[in-house]
């Protein structure tokens, strides 16, 4: 199942984006927004963004977004260094 939004041809002519990134863009900004609200998960928000998980942490960063960075965030960095 997916979620398609409409948005109105004014407000997509008056984006100041190339037409193939419009899409992209808009995804990213609905990630950044949701996860800053801590609506999404890191995680969620980095998927919706289509980045993995450094170029979304970057992204974030740049944007002046602090990390939602708990126990569980925590620990599973921890299990991930250990298996490689």
């Amino acid at each position: 199942m997916g979620l398609q939004i409409s948005i109105s041809d004014s407000i997509v002519q008056a984006l100041r984006l190339p037409e193939q990134r419009i899409e992209q863009e808009l995804c990213r900004e609905l990630a950044i927004a949701l996860y800053t609200q801590a609506i999404l998960s890191f995680g969620k928000a980095q998927e919706l963004a289509e980045m993995d998980k450094y170029e979304f942490g970057q992204l974030l960063s740049l944007r002046g977004v602090a990390r939602h960075y708990g126990f569980a965030e925590l620990e599973d960095d921890l299990n991930y260094a250990r298996s490689e």
